[in-house]
């Protein structure tokens, strides 16, 4: 899933990023309301973390008017501010839930969780191809009745292809959704992850679901895949 970050304070919005990439987010960030804005209009995000005091547009005018344009991306609002007046505010402009600085990583992460099964119950399904059960809610992944343990990226990059079942999948949209955009590394880290995968949902079962479709990425089979 990817999320954007919108906060002007850069160590607390680099923190945050490496925490929530570390638990498998691609995490986008902006440092003032205007680029957050034009970001969180021009690019696909399952969740926007928005500070409230931000130079250029404050994040009051960024969710309304992100609200106004039709735009229904959960947004966590953050604020040094402390009081009924400035959370009814935040609220009233579209806002799904607010958190008051100083606060816990810890508790801030479970908002964040919170609120993507809210957007996902009764959206996001669990994902089924052949005998392999992926369930994006729970962050699950099963194969003929046994658990198979993920790595947070690797879960991302499964769930990714399993969204795409039975189409070619470019390294580049790989990328592009389960990494940052700025993202500058060797582009074969796509490779890496799907080597990872591939150990560890196909070869104990004997299975080949993961196909390399030469020259234009990678595809998981709608079927499961064949035996090995």
């Amino acid at each position: 899933m990817r999320l954007l970050i919108v906060e002007d304070e850069r160590r607390l919005a680099t923190a945050l990023a490496r925490g929530l990439g570390a638990e498998g987010f691609a995490v986008d960030v902006a440092h003032d309301g205007v680029t957050g804005l034009h970001l969180a209009q021009e690019r696909e995000y399952d969740l926007v973390v928005l500070d409230i005091m931000l130079p250029g547009l404050n994040g009051y005018r960024v969710c309304a008017q992100l609200r106004a344009a039709g735009h229904d991306t959960p947004i966590l609002m953050l604020t040094a501010k402390d009081g009924e007046y400035d959370e009814a505010e935040g609220l009233d402009t579209g806002a799904d839930d607010y958190l008051t600085k100083p606060f816990s990583y810890m508790v801030l992460l479970a908002r964040i969780r919170a609120l993507l099964r809210r957007r996902t119950r009764g959206g996001a399904r669990v994902l089924r191809i052949g005998d392999l059960t992926v369930d994006p809610a729970a962050r699950r992944v099963d194969r003929a009745g046994t658990d198979i343990a993920l790595t947070a990226k690797e879960f991302a990059v499964l769930e990714h292809l399993a969204l795409h079942a039975g189409q070619v999948v470019s390294k580049g949209d790989i990328l592009d959704h389960v990494w940052d955009f700025a993202y500058d590394g060797d582009p074969n880290i796509v490779e890496v992850y799907v080597s990872a995968l591939r150990r560890k949902i196909d070869v104990p079962f004997r299975r080949r679901s993961i196909t390399t479709v030469r020259g234009a990425g990678y595809r998981l089979e709608t079927d499961g895949g064949r035996d090995a």
